[in-house]
């Protein structure tokens, strides 16, 4: 675990007090985003909030010219390096059922994964941020993301510059994901290595001959084809994939036919897999074209596979988790930190950045007061509700891990600039 940084990079207390004065306003923010709830990478409605709430700060600002992303530099009052803090901006496909007051004002459209607190809490963690700007030894870079929900805004932003914003390549990267129903509100969970799936899909059209339902002989029935692919694809994953290194293979989509008494000449399936090591990332996409070529070439079909590339693994660095677990116990009690005891299958953008760069990303606990965190309604539910205090904590934990790991520069004399 890293050696604390000097006096100067912990101002824990202080920290969270400024945190919880500014709970209000950033809550207000948080509200408007809600209302407003926009997808994939162009927000303009979004990025106007945010660009407002920043306007009084004394920020480097920059915008995306394709999409709308917000990058924002925040100097310090020494020379150092530069660490980077990320937000995801975008909301999801889903008619909100939550019962909040602040609703989502565009029908069919919601922010069920939280990202409106993401983007709140990395403007509180800018103002905490820039009222201690003479204590900064460099720079800190605001990641305001569009498209983690996809199309995946944090690539595009990685090869336009983001992570060299402040003039030199960041050191290292931090972001939370607030959860609705993971871990009790308040606590922060994360783990050292893979922490969340890498996220691949795959579109395989299973080609025969139509003809009468009655004489199937007659014809090459694409569809029971289908579902023996289905079958032998949960085979590959239990006999032919190491139990200790999983592997999540669902088929979620199988489109077939119109009629019930004609057979169809083509069977889609459409499936997400998810991995969690280099090797097994490398080598689902041969077994899983094999499986469905073969499967269907037995019963003299064919199957086209096409496999997609997503998100890759969401890796945390071993030392710059141990940072945010000693952080984190040093900022709100050691009760707060819960470990994460095996990753997540969901998959997270924020990969991108921490193939690049050291970095961790971890879990704020957002399940409101009144509700168990076991069975709450999960993120991307419709019902899906958020506390406003995990604003407190995301945005005091974002601030608290920026001064802390420059902090660190000071100490050990690897200042920049």
């Amino acid at each position: 675990m890293p050696e604390a940084a000097p006096t100067q990079s912990q101002p824990h207390d202080r920290l969270l007090a400024d945190a919880l004065a500014q709970q209000q306003e950033i809550a207000d923010l948080r509200h408007a985003l809600h209302r407003v709830p926009e997808l994939g990478l162009h927000l303009p409605e979004t990025q106007r909030l945010v660009l407002d709430a920043l306007a009084d700060l004394d920020l480097e600002i920059t915008t995306g010219e394709d999409m709308s992303s917000v990058v924002a530099v925040l100097r310090g009052g020494r020379p150092g390096p530069a660490v980077l803090l990320r937000g995801d901006m975008d909301a999801l496909p889903v008619a909100e059922d939550s019962g909040e007051e602040f609703t989502s004002e565009h029908p069919g459209v919601m922010h069920a994964c939280g990202h409106d607190l993401h983007v709140a809490g990395l403007v509180g963690a800018a103002r905490l941020l820039a009222a201690r700007r003479e204590e900064i030894a460099g720079s800190v870079v605001l990641m305001f993301q569009p498209g983690e929900e996809g199309p995946g805004g944090a690539e595009p932003m990685v090869a336009g510059g983001v992570l060299d914003a402040a003039g030199e390549r960041v050191v290292a990267a931090y972001g939370v994901h607030v959860s609705s129903a993971l871990t009790p509100g308040g606590t922060v969970c994360g783990r050292p290595g893979a922490a969340l799936a890498a996220t691949d899909d795959v579109r395989v059209v299973v080609r025969g001959e139509g003809g009468h339902g009655s004489a199937p002989h007659r014809a090459l029935d694409p569809v029971p084809v289908a579902a023996e692919i289905v079958l032998a694809l949960q085979a590959l994953v239990t006999r032919q994939i190491d139990p200790f290194d999983p592997v999540v293979v669902t088929v979620g989509s199988i489109q077939a036919g119109t009629v019930h008494n004609v057979i169809p000449s083509t069977a889609e399936l459409l499936i997400t897999v998810r991995t969690f090591s280099q090797g097994t990332w490398e080598s689902i996409p041969e077994r899983i074209t094999r499986v469905c070529e073969h499967v269907a070439a037995a019963h003299g079909l064919t199957a086209e596979v096409e496999y997609h590339r997503g998100y890759p693994v969401t890796r945390n660095d071993a030392d710059e988790l141990a940072r945010t677990e000693r952080v984190t116990r040093e900022l709100l009690g050691d009760q707060a930190w819960v470990p994460m005891e095996q990753p997540l299958a969901g998959g997270e953008d924020f990969s991108f950045v921490l193939q690049e760069v050291p970095g961790a990303f971890v879990f704020v606990g957002a399940t409101p007061p009144g509700l168990d965190h076991t069975t709450a309604p999960y993120n991307h539910s419709a019902q899906a509700r958020f506390d406003d205090s995990a604003l407190v904590t995301g945005s005091a934990l974002l601030a608290a891990l920026a001064l802390d790991r420059l902090g660190e520069a000071v100490a050990d004399g690897s200042l920049g600039g």
